[in-house]
């Protein structure tokens, strides 16, 4: 009798079970009603295309794709698709949450483009992935969840594709910089962390915590310290009640607008008012 055994090496085993997830897949065909627009999103999107010609426009750079091709946006990375007439344009595209992946040709790690890349192995887990999708069928989620950690591990096995030591944050930035701006012209309003996350196409924990990393201060934190500067010159120039100034700046209440205020400046409104008059 001939038995062959073999046992995991634990230590050394390469995984990404528990940290990346697949958060949808979709299969896409160009028609009369195609309309995409230039958008980003807060997870990687894997793009394989399956039939027809078209291009990606990715951060104002413009890529041809062809049948076979395989893109790849990291997150945060400003990109849109479109189709050739003649050829319409199909791809099966998957929607991945906590990994970025990059090539050694892409340095800024925003994106990456391996051209007429042909393997029966990817091919066939992007069509498990789909396939059990629409069928939903008896612990579906486990098993598209599988097929994904495969695909990704069969990527790196056959291709120069890898995990960056850093993520890239470049695009992150600039769009915590427009979140930033946005809060300059609004924070008199009753902004909230949701809503500064529509406006910027992010998730709201993903801003909280790219804003902190960018500008050493929460959204939120940073609009109340907008109101809080603003206050301090309506103060000092006008003879605003400190309800009115309260009320204008966005404040619930004029006992809040206090507290806040002598929390950050260590003094009260009032006394503010009387320091610098």
């Amino acid at each position: 009798m001939s038995r062959y055994y073999y046992s995991l090496d634990k230590d050394q085993a390469f995984t990404i079970r528990g940290t990346v997830k697949l958060l949808n897949v979709a299969s896409s065909r160009y028609g009369g009603d195609w309309h995409s627009v230039p958008h980003t999103h807060n997870h990687t999107e894997l793009f394989y295309i399956v039939g027809g010609k078209g291009q990606f426009l990715i951060e104002d750079q413009v890529f041809p794709v062809d049948v076979n091709n395989l893109v790849i946006i990291n997150p945060n990375v400003t990109h849109t698709e479109d189709s050739l007439n003649a050829q319409p344009l199909e791809y099966i595209v998957l929607g991945i949450e906590g990994i970025e992946l990059a090539t050694s040709e892409n340095s800024n790690g925003q994106f990456c483009l391996l051209d007429h890349f042909e393997s029966v192995d990817i091919s066939s887990c992007l069509r498990n992935i789909l396939r059990e999708m629409e069928q939903k069928n008896t612990g579906y989620e486990d098993v598209c969840q599988a097929f994904m950690e495969i695909l990704i591990i069969r990527l790196m096995r056959s291709t120069s594709l890898a995990v960056p030591a850093e993520p890239q944050f470049v695009s992150g930035n600039r769009q915590c910089a427009a979140v930033r701006r946005y809060i300059d012209l609004h924070f008199k309003e009753a902004l909230t962390l949701e809503q500064l996350a529509e406006e910027a196409h992010m998730n709201k924990y993903y801003l909280s915590h790219a804003f902190k990393r960018e500008y050493g201060v929460s959204p939120i934190n940073y609009m109340i310290s907008r109101r809080i500067e603003e206050s301090k010159y309506l103060l000092a120039e006008t003879d605003l009640s400190m309800s009115q100034i309260a009320q204008l700046l966005g404040f619930s209440s004029l006992s809040y607008f206090s507290q806040v205020f002598r929390r950050t400046q260590s003094i009260t409104p009032m006394e503010y008012r009387q320091s610098v008059r």
